[in-house]
């Protein structure tokens, strides 16, 4: 199994702060994420001036704030992006980060060279934007949440359509590039399976969609979690997640919409680091001895040891035969081969009977 990648959503967490933004790069690499990824947007080419909150949201922000208000104290600007992602070189840890539209995925492509693309669950089926997103040729991380798995053909449809060129988008064209170019996909997409709330129940997580996901589509699949606690992210590496996306916060009680959905830095690092033990846990699969276990085998195992004193010459039977430990001597499997010969020699009670009986 290859190295999972563990990303740390720190997303909106710096509530409009570089200083923040900055301590969260240094908690994500600290804590050993392989990315900390941001969320690049213009409130007024995201919402709606009029747009509703989200339960989660009036929860846990201002319930009379609108979202545009709330999104507008949330922007990073332009030099915010550059600090970032020099301090994400000075960390060794990837920049990433989501656009919500075309403008900014355009920006963060062209301007920023970022390297790889992030597409929301929101956006799932935003088509001009994952259309875009195709043109562009960067491998994408596409989460599903929210979505049913005819949304997921359709979003691929439209990413296969741009990853092989096409100039003039329409349904029909995307459903056909994916039926005839399937290939284009291949080591560029990603599915992260998701849960859209905020903290999502155990309930809600359906795990097994990351393989319907898998076995639907052939890509790779992982999982953008956000529920409490760890179980649903390790339980998702052991089933072949190769994508772990988990919120991150400096701290839950800060105000902001998804604080309290986040995992704090030494949590954060708990997770790392029982994903890392999952990964190596797993193996290769191949059902044999593991070489910790070598030396137990002879210490567990029984052998076929005398019940009583048998004497030489005097048949062997189920009542003066039995295993005990260890298992240096002739295998309990062979006990009913040795019913009806003759010991090769007298055996005290406890004795193992020896190997060569089984020649004679």
């Amino acid at each position: 199994m290859s190295r999972v990648t563990v990303i740390a959503e720190a997303g909106v967490n710096h509530n409009g702060s570089l200083d923040l933004a900055l301590k969260l790069v240094d908690a994500a690499a600290d804590a050993g994420a392989d990315v900390v990824k941001f969320q690049t947007f213009r409130a007024d080419a995201l919402v709606t001036r009029a747009a509703p909150k989200a339960r989660y949201q009036t929860q846990t922000t201002d319930a009379t704030q609108s979202q545009w208000a709330m999104l507008k104290a949330l922007e990073l600007s332009t030099d915010d992006h550059l600090a970032i992602m020099a301090r994400c070189r000075a960390r060794h840890i990837a920049f990433l980060s989501t656009p919500f539209d075309a403008a900014s995925l355009r920006w963060l492509v062209t301007d920023l060279g970022m390297e790889q693309i992030k597409i929301g669950s929101g956006d799932m089926t935003n088509a001009p934007l994952l259309f875009e997103a195709g043109r562009s040729g960067r491998p994408l991380i596409l989460s599903t949440g929210m979505a049913t798995l005819d949304e997921v053909r359709e979003a691929l449809g439209v990413l296969a359509y741009g990853y092989a060129g096409g100039t003039a988008p329409s349904r029909a064209a995307c459903a056909e590039a994916l039926a005839i170019r399937p290939e284009v996909l291949r080591d560029r997409v990603t599915l992260l399976h998701c849960t859209t709330e905020y903290p999502a129940p155990p309930e809600s997580i359906n795990l097994r969609a990351m393989d319907t996901l898998r076995d639907a589509f052939g890509l790779p699949v992982g999982l953008s979690d956000h529920s409490e606690g760890l179980a649903a992210a390790l339980a998702a590496v052991a089933r072949g997640a190769t994508v772990i996306e988990k919120h991150m916060t400096l701290d839950q009680t800060l105000p902001g919409p998804d604080h309290r959905a986040s995992l704090e830095p030494r949590e954060f690092a708990r997770m790392v680091d029982e994903i890392r033990k999952v990964e190596v846990a797993l193996g290769d699969g191949v059902k044999q001895p593991a070489q910790a276990e070598l030396a137990n085998i002879a210490i567990a195992r029984k052998s076929v040891v005398a019940a009583c004193r048998i004497e030489a010459g005097e048949p062997f039977t189920t009542s003066n035969l039995t295993t005990k430990r260890p298992g240096t001597g002739v295998p309990p499997i062979n006990q009913w081969d040795l019913i009806g010969r003759r010991a090769d020699r007298s055996y005290e009670a406890d004795e193992l009977v020896t190997k060569d009986v089984m020649n004679a």
